[in-house]
């Protein structure tokens, strides 16, 4: 396993050779297992979060409000999970990460059922928080989880595919509610993804192996606290958790407004077209995956800062009012974002060799309140100048994550040698 060496603030201390061969290795049973566990877990968070997404067109004619307001049913959600999920990984250190993991699962597709009967516009935020919430446990765990378990030889594959699933989800979510917009209305297309969520909430069950390397320790919300400030000062983490703010704000930005401007003139796209280029999300799919094995190979700064440049190229490749480049560049810029994310939380446990669970949560932390504040403060620009203000906002996003990655994480080069 690739240990930094170099960074102030944080303490390395090698696996042993026993350590290292009593962990979940690439090609085995057990590996198939926990990865399709994860896989799915990731899938079913995510759908679940963002299946509200390509309905936002409707919300806004459903309700009589503004696109800005409908956004808030996707901010609602990521932005009271980036305030539950410190609290929640806290309570995976004393109740065990498998346990917080299915409880959050099964509270998410409750409440998923609950939400497209909302009659009021503040009664289906208020549901979304609450599923916010519920999520928390997933994304708060997952990543410590696999830190524990699996050898580090094979951690970047083992998470490039816990990130796949959520790019398999974010589009699952879209797209099952999205067409379902061309036979039914919003609330039951909404209906019918909760219940392939709580289908697939089954496998997870069934397929989550029981953690092996996990030791419960009395906890506290002043002990996660403490655990996440001294991330904080661990400069490689704090650099990870502002890159995380930024690029996931910048991507659900675009992904928020998007089907706002394919439905207007020039493109006047039909909502069940529109809900298919959500397809796009399958280049995360891949590049996530194949970004984790490729740090293993070449080094995890080399791709994270090929993602993000990437994910800028696809941005401006948006601007042309043309659909074929429009498609490709969000395809580019999907592609880039995932491989962005698939570096970035495989290294963030890597780092943090102690207080797994407060640094992955600290990084998600940070990765939902960007896609919270800046999903819905792109509102703002793309009221006011059309698709050119999601451009320059998110532009800007892009550009000081790769100034910040570029200098910051420039003295964590040997760890990739």
């Amino acid at each position: 396993m690739h240990f930094p060496h170099g960074w102030r603030g944080c303490t390395v201390v090698p696996m042993t050779a026993v350590e290292s061969t009593s962990h979940i290795r690439a090609g085995t049973r057990e590996y198939r297992r926990i990865t399709l566990a994860l896989f799915v877990a990731g899938l079913t968070t995510f759908g679940s979060m963002y299946s509200t997404q390509a309905v936002l067109p409707a919300l806004t004619d459903t309700f009589g409000v503004a696109p800005a307001v409908s956004a808030l049913a996707i901010s609602a959600t990521t932005g009271v999970l980036a305030l539950a999920i410190i609290p929640v990984s806290g309570l995976s250190e004393r109740y065990g990460r498998t346990r917080v993991m299915t409880a959050s699962a099964v509270l998410a597709v409750a409440l998923g059922l609950l939400v497209p009967l909302a009659p009021t516009m503040p009664v289906l935020l208020a549901l979304r928080a609450l599923q916010g919430i519920a999520l928390a446990g997933v994304p708060a765990v997952a990543m410590a989880y696999l830190a524990e378990e699996v050898d580090g030889r094979d951690l970047g594959a083992a998470m490039g595919r816990y990130v796949a699933g959520t790019t398999v989800g974010g589009l699952l979510g879209r797209v099952v509610t999205a067409c379902g917009l061309d036979l039914v209305d919003w609330r039951w297309a909404m209906e019918v993804f909760a219940g392939l969520a709580a289908l697939l909430t089954l496998v997870l069950i069934r397929n989550l192996p029981t953690s092996k390397h996990f030791h419960p320790r009395p906890t506290s919300l002043t002990r996660t606290l403490r655990g996440v400030v001294g991330h904080l000062r661990t400069p490689a983490l704090a650099t990870l958790f502002a890159l995380a703010f930024l690029l996931m704000g910048g991507f659900v930005s675009v992904y928020n407004f998007l089907g706002f401007r394919l439905l207007a003139a020039p493109f006047s796209l039909p909502e069940g077209v529109v809900g298919l280029v959500f397809l796009i999300y399958l280049a995360g799919t891949w590049s996530s995956a194949a970004a984790g094995r490729l740090a293993d190979r070449v080094g995890r700064r080399t791709v994270l800062l090929a993602g993000i440049a990437t994910m800028g190229a696809g941005l401006l490749l948006t601007v042309p009012v043309w659909l074929p480049t429009v498609l490709l560049g969000v395809a580019v810029l999907t592609a880039g974002f995932f491989a962005a994310h698939s570096v970035a939380s495989g290294w963030v446990s890597a780092i943090a060799t102690e207080h797994r669970a407060e640094a992955s949560s600290a990084y998600l932390f940070c990765y939902y309140v960007g896609s919270s504040v800046l999903g819905a403060a792109a509102g703002l620009p793309f009221g006011a100048a059309g698709w050119g203000g999601i451009v320059g906002s998110v532009g800007v996003a892009v550009l000081a994550a790769l100034l910040l990655a570029g200098l910051v994480l420039r003295r964590g080069r040997r760890v990739d040698s």
